[in-house]
């Protein structure tokens, strides 16, 4: 296990259920410090982890009344991150989804490029639904567009790690990016304002519900909200955000430029 004064994980919660104590542990054996925000849950998923502060010093609860969404809760722990003088964050989601034995090699890969948002590319095993794989092949593809090319390898999944503050200036820019629509947009604002990406594979898993899998997408509210967020996202980026994305793209492509 690693301790860190400059990289935190950071891990958001909304009713998560029993998994949430198991996945917060499975951080703390790779990475310390670990957070979580707890943003508004009712289910007292997170009564657990305060009882664990006591023993873990590297643990730190962040409570928010009220839920405000991924994104909100993202955004919380950020600035407190930067109050508290922690320049990056990993964020990886409550569910079990993500692989926390690649906390390390990410982490490695932001001490390598501290300027750059170390993004996931999913791994994903033969149990995730199918209606997911071809939702995520249409978000690509609008992502690509609005970045005028790649390094955005994969706009929705969320194990990344973040400089904090390009982070909490990109989402300050707008009061979109607060729920569901927080993955994609963040990584295409951090990169209009040319933030360089480093694109790293790691496996994504789907719990059942027996395995005490929790999952808040709902079908048609999220999509719709999908559909809004790349609306948006293109009007901007024909309207004025384009000579920012073409700059991005030019040195995504330079020979000096820190992304790989």
């Amino acid at each position: 296990m690693s301790r860190s004064s400059s990289h935190l994980v950071l891990i958001p919660s909304y009713n998560s259920g029993p998994r949430l104590l198991s996945t917060v542990r499975e951080a703390l054996a790779q990475w310390q410090p670990v957070w979580v925000v707890v943003d508004g849950s009712t289910d007292k998923s997170h009564e657990p982890l305060l009882e664990l502060t006591a023993q873990e010093p590297g643990l730190r609860v962040i409570l928010r009344p009220k839920n405000g969404g991924k994104g909100a809760a993202v955004l919380t722990g950020a600035r407190e991150a930067l109050k508290a003088g922690f320049t990056h964050l990993l964020v990886m989601d409550s569910d079990g989804q993500h692989p926390a034995d690649r906390i390390p090699d990410f982490m490695r890969r932001s001490l390598a490029s501290p300027q750059a948002l170390v993004l996931g590319i999913p791994v994903f095993g033969p149990e995730v639904p199918r209606e997911r794989l071809h939702g995520r092949k249409l978000s690509v593809g609008l992502v690509h567009f609005e970045t005028l090319g790649g390094g955005v390898d994969d706009p929705l999944f969320g194990f990344r790690v973040y400089p904090a503050d390009a982070l909490v200036r990109a989402l300050e820019q707008t009061s979109h990016a607060r729920g569901f629509d927080f993955d994609p947009e963040a990584a295409v604002r951090m990169f209009w304002d040319g933030v360089p990406t480093v694109n790293v594979p790691a496996p994504c898993r789907y719990l059942t519900r027996e395995q005490g899998g929790v999952s808040h997408f709902h079908y048609v509210r999220d999509n719709v909200k999908m559909v809004w967020l790349h609306t948006r996202l293109i009007f901007q980026l024909l309207l004025w955000r384009w000579p920012a994305a073409c700059r991005a793209q030019r040195a995504r492509r330079s020979p000096v430029s820190a992304r790989t």
